[in-house]
C-alpha cells in the first residue's frame, strides 16, 4: 500500500497566494452558500501585500501565518470527490513540509491535527483515507519520526475495519522502517506490540507471534513489562499448534529471566524433554496450564510430534519399527501410522511407511535444537556419506580402467 512513487500532486501550479485561495475555496464548500463569499474575502484581504510590505512570495513568516490559518479550518475531509480531496491534502502536506523543518515541533503539531481530521472521517470514505495517509507517509523523509506517527494511524484504521491484508505488510519492511525512523526504543517496542495485536485480532496467529518475538526482543530483560510479555510469548508458542521452534525463545533475555517461573520449566520440557517430563510438570503444577490458556491434551499431542521428530532425526536413513515408535509415543501400535502422518503433515519429518515391514524409513527430520551433540551426529553422517561416496568412486574408477585394457583377440 505504501509506495514511494504513489503520491499524486494536484493544485501544484500557481503562486503561493493562488494556491492558498484554492485551498480556501475548497474549504468554503462546507459552509452555507451565503457565507462563502465573505469567508473567502477575509482570506483575500490577509493575502494582500501593502506597498511597505515584503512580497508574500518572499516573506516566509507571512506564508506560515497564512497556512496556519488554513490549517485551523481543516476539521474534516471536506466536500468533493476523492480526486479533489486528495489534491487538497497533497498541497497542504507539501506546504507544511516546505515551510517548516520536518523535525520541528510545529510540523509535528500540524501533522497530528491533519491525522486526526483524516482518521475521524466517515467509514464510507475509508478508501480515500488510506490514499491520503499513504501519500503523507511517502512525502515525509524516510528517517523522520513522523513516518511512525502516520503509519500508526494507518494500522489503527486497517485494524478497526478488519482490512489488515490491504496493507500487504512484510516483516522485512517493518525492520527496515525501524532501522530508519529516529524514534525511541520504547516507541519501537510499542509499534511492534501494535502490529502483534493487530495480526492477533485478524486471526493471523503465526504472524502475530513473529511480531511478538520482535517486541520482546526490544524490551529490557529486568522490567516488569518484559516479564509479562515474555510469559505471554512462551504461552503463545506452546499454544500454537504448528509452532515447534522453541530454541529461538531461549535466545531472548526476557525469557531467560523467567528461569524460576513455572512456564519456563514447561518450555524446557518442549526443548529437551518428553512425555515423562511433561507428566511430571503437569503433576507438580496442577491447574497451571489453564492459567495460560493451555490444554493438557494439546500439550501432550504437541510433545508427541516433537518426540517422534527427534526419534526420526536420530535415525535418518534407517528404518524405525512401529514398535519402537509406539514405545516412544506411549501409544498402541495401531496408532503409529496416524502419528507419522501427523508429523509429516506438520513438516517435521519426511519418510516412507511400510505396512509390510511395519516400519518407517526416515528420509529427513527436524531437530529441536542444534547443540554439540547434534553437530557430532551430523559429522558422523557426513563422514559415513563421504566413505560411501569414496567407495562408489573407487568402483567407477575401476570400471573405467577395465574399459581401457586392450582386448587380446582369441585365435
Amino acid at each position: 500500500m505504501v509506495n514511494d512513487t504513489d503520491s499524486v500532486a494536484i493544485f501544484s501550479e500557481g503562486t503561493f497566494e493562488e494556491q492558498i485561495l484554492e485551498l480556501v475555496e475548497f474549504i468554503a464548500r462546507s459552509l452555507p452558500e451565503d457565507d462563502r463569499p465573505a469567508y473567502i474575502t477575509s482570506f483575500k484581504d490577509d493575502l494582500k501585500t501593502e506597498e511597505s510590505q515584503t512580497p508574500l512570495e518572499e516573506d516566509e513568516d507571512r506564508k506560515r501565518a497564512m497556512l496556519v490559518r488554513v490549517l485551523d479550518e481543516i476539521k474534516l475531509l471536506g466536500e468533493g470527490n476523492d480526486k479533489e480531496i486528495e489534491g487538497f491534502f497533497n498541497l497542504v502536506f507539501s506546504h507544511i513540509l516546505v515551510l517548516w523543518s520536518v523535525e520541528s515541533q510545529e510540523t509535528k503539531e500540524h501533522i497530528s491535527k491533519l491525522l486526526q481530521a483524516i482518521a475521524s472521517a466517515p467509514t464510507e470514505r475509508t478508501s480515500i483515507r488510506y490514499r491520503l495517509l499513504s501519500n503523507l507517509f511517502n512525502a515525509i523523509p524516510q528517517t523522520s519520526p513522523l513516518r511512525h506517527s502516520v503509519y500508526t494511524v494507518i494500522l489503527e484504521l486497517a485494524t478497526k475495519n478488519d482490512q489488515l491484508d490491504i496493507l500487504q505488510l512484510q516483516r522485512a519492511t517493518v525492520e527496515k522502517w525501524l532501522s530508519e525512523w529516529k524514534i525511541s526504543q520504547d516507541e519501537k517496542a510499542q509499534f511492534l506490540k501494535s502490529l502483534a495485536d493487530a495480526f492477533a485480532k485478524a486471526g493471523q496467529s503465526s504472524t502475530a507471534y513473529e511480531y511478538s518475538l520482535s517486541y520482546v526482543r526490544t524490551l529490557p530483560s529486568n522490567s516488569s513489562l518484559a516479564q509479562s510479555a515474555a510469559i505471554d510469548l512462551v504461552a503463545t508458542a506452546l499454544r500454537l499448534p504448528n509452532l515447534f521452534d522453541f530454541d529461538s525463545l531461549f535466545k531472548l533475555d526476557p525469557v531467560i529471566a523467567l528461569k524460576d517461573h513455572e512456564i519456563f520449566s514447561l518450555l524446557q520440557v518442549f526443548l529437551s524433554g518428553g512425555l515423562a517430563e511433561l507428566d511430571q510438570w503437569q503433576a507438580s503444577h496442577a491447574g497451571a496450564a489453564e492459567k495460560y490458556n493451555l490444554s493438557d491434551s494439546a500439550l501432550e499431542n504437541k510433545i508427541r510430534l516433537i518426540v517422534l521428530a527427534t526419534l526420526g532425526f536420530n535415525n535418518i536413513g534407517q528404518n524405525l519399527s512401529y514398535a519402537k515408535i509406539a514405545e516412544a509415543l506411549r501409544v498402541d501400535s495401531s496408532k503409529v501410522e496416524k502419528w507419522v502422518i501427523d508429523v509429516i503433515r506438520a513438516g517435521l519429518l519426511s519418510g516412507k511407511l511400510s505396512q509390510t515391514t511395519q516400519s518407517l524409513y526416515v528420509v529427513r527430520s527436524s531437530v529441536r535444537t542444534f547443540e554439540k551433540e547434534e553437530w557430532e551426529t551430523l559429522e558422523k553422517r557426513i563422514l559415513a556419506w563421504k566413505s560411501g561416496l569414496s567407495g562408489v568412486l573407487e568402483v567407477v574408477n575401476n570400471a573405467k580402467r577395465m574399459a581401457h585394457v586392450p582386448q587380446v583377440p582369441v585365435a
